[in-house]
């Protein structure tokens, strides 16, 4: 193989979201770029994260909401839908595979290509994949996240399952759907898949460290309204509780957990960690060629998302939290674009802004967020006009029969500017964009108010919400401002 095949543009560690829209704008401004991947093109989320676990969080509902109509009028014989687990993960396997088609494999190809192993660096310009080494004016760090294992007394002899039960082709593949399932963590990821392995038949427990669901970064209405739903659907959640140690029994896991002054002993077939995500920092070699991490394991990057060696960039999840950011699928598509062009363009540099970022969490109900909390607001300097309404107030929801849920937005109370929303309730997923663009543009309370939303929609939540602050939204006839 000849010297030129082996020098890029742009040399990118990682084949996931980041990496493939570094790429894509790297062809679109004439530049060559390869991408490394150790494990399977695409990364997590097409992978095993957010594509495997929607399509089978819809199932879920859909066998929940056949077995639980919530219209007097509905009724079923208590069966409601059949599992076969075995086919649903066979065709979510199929929706991996032809999403993997389309939207990575199928662009490979022109001015990028996939080399498969691992990478690690040489020097501040080369990389080594295996025997091969690559070269490049410019360097992306791309390489994401991992599950979080923390130290718990007897895993190191225990079988568990981490959030990549979902993944397809690979050892952890969950196929069998297990009796009971004892989830360790509360974030996310935790409950997605709590709820979802609930709705399919399973015994499922959560143990969570903190005093309720969620914890920073959320208001604590969002937490009680989820614990809310899952105490309904039977979901058992400890809170307040470490977990001691673990165990395996004849075909399962045991567990020791404290919960304040009481000591309990749980037992379930299989064990899930969802303790959080890690950046995958570690060996690729940075510190030899002068690339600090924090202590949390994160690539430390500036705003236009360059390491402490100029030519070598960091984006996506392996940055972390950094400058605002979240590790999140569209968050780092939007790093990669800004680092490709960053490096390879002559223009002037560009600067990721993590201000606006929405956020969902696919239970149900579903869970929008953006901006501030007002905690957050509060510690940032602002006087906060913040005040958390029912969904019933929402005439879409009582007309669909779904009055789960709260509303909260956190506004200035001298500008009126809203610093962020916080929505339980249905389609708050999808409502919560609406939201975010408005927050970039510095809208206001007022701005909400006067926007004519369509009747009868989740959406209205928020221009009520908006008019909360001079007005009782109870006591206004339908659209009334």
């Amino acid at each position: 193989m000849n010297e030129a095949t082996n020098h890029f543009d742009l040399v990118i560690l990682g084949s996931g979201s980041t990496a493939f829209a570094a790429a894509l704008r790297a062809q679109e401004l004439g530049k060559t770029s390869v991408m490394i991947e150790q494990r399977t093109i695409g990364g997590t989320c097409v992978n095993r994260g957010c594509l495997p676990s929607k399509n089978l969080i819809e199932a879920a509902k859909l066998v929940h909401e056949a077995r639980h109509p919530r219209y007097p009028g509905l009724t079923t014989d208590g069966e409601g839908l059949r599992v076969d687990f075995r086919q649903l993960i066979a065709q979510k396997d199929e929706v991996i595979l032809d999403y993997r088609r389309k939207k990575y494999d199928g662009l490979l190809g022109g001015q990028f290509e996939v080399v498969e192993g691992n990478a690690r660096f040489l020097d501040p310009r080369t990389v080594d994949v295996d025997g091969r080494r690559l070269t490049g004016e410019r360097i992306l760090i791309a390489t994401g996240s991992r599950p979080d294992i923390p130290d718990i007394p007897g895993l190191d002899a225990v079988p568990y399952m981490t959030s990549d039960l979902l993944t397809h082709g690979e050892d952890e593949e969950l196929t069998d759907l297990p009796p009971s399932l004892l989830i360790v963590g509360a974030g996310y990821i935790a409950l997605e898949l709590g709820q979802m392995f609930a709705r399919f038949g399973t015994k499922v427990t959560i143990v969570n460290r903190s005093r309720q669901l969620l914890g920073r970064g959320y208001e604590p209405e969002v937490g009680r309204e989820i614990g809310k739903a899952f105490a309904a659907e039977g979901i058992e959640v400890v809170n307040d509780a470490i977990l001691e140690r673990v165990s395996r029994t004849g075909e399962g896991v045991a567990a020791v957990i404290r919960a304040g002054a009481e000591v309990r002993a749980l037992e379930a077939s299989r064990l899930l960690i969802a303790t959080g995500r890690r950046p995958n920092s570690d060996g690729i070699g940075l510190d030899a060629v002068g690339i600090r991490r924090n202590d949390r394991g994160e690539v430390e990057v500036d705003t236009e998302l360059r390491t402490a060696v100029r030519h070598i960039f960091a984006a996506g999840d392996v940055i972390g939290s950094q400058h605002g950011s979240r590790m999140a699928t569209p968050v780092g598509a939007r790093q990669g674009v800004i680092a490709a062009y960053n490096a390879l363009s002559q223009e002037p540099p560009r600067r990721f802004d993590g201000r606006v970022i929405p956020r969902a969490i696919f239970t149900d109900p579903p869970v929008g967020v953006v901006g501030l909390t007002e905690a957050e607001a509060a510690g940032s300097g602002h006087r906060c006009w913040c005040r958390p309404l029912p969904m019933n107030i929402v005439p879409r929801a009582g007309a669909t029969r779904d009055t789960h849920g709260v509303i909260r937005m956190v506004a200035d109370a001298d500008t009126g500017e809203v610093l962020g929303v916080s929505m339980v309730g249905a389609a708050a997923h999808e409502v919560i964009h609406e939201a975010a663009m408005a927050m970039r543009f510095h809208a206001t309370l007022s701005d909400f108010v006067d926007l004519i939303h369509v009747y009868p929609t989740m959406a209205e939540a928020l221009k009520i919400a908006a008019i909360a602050r001079t007005k009782d939204p109870a006591k206004l006839s339908c659209c009334a401002e």
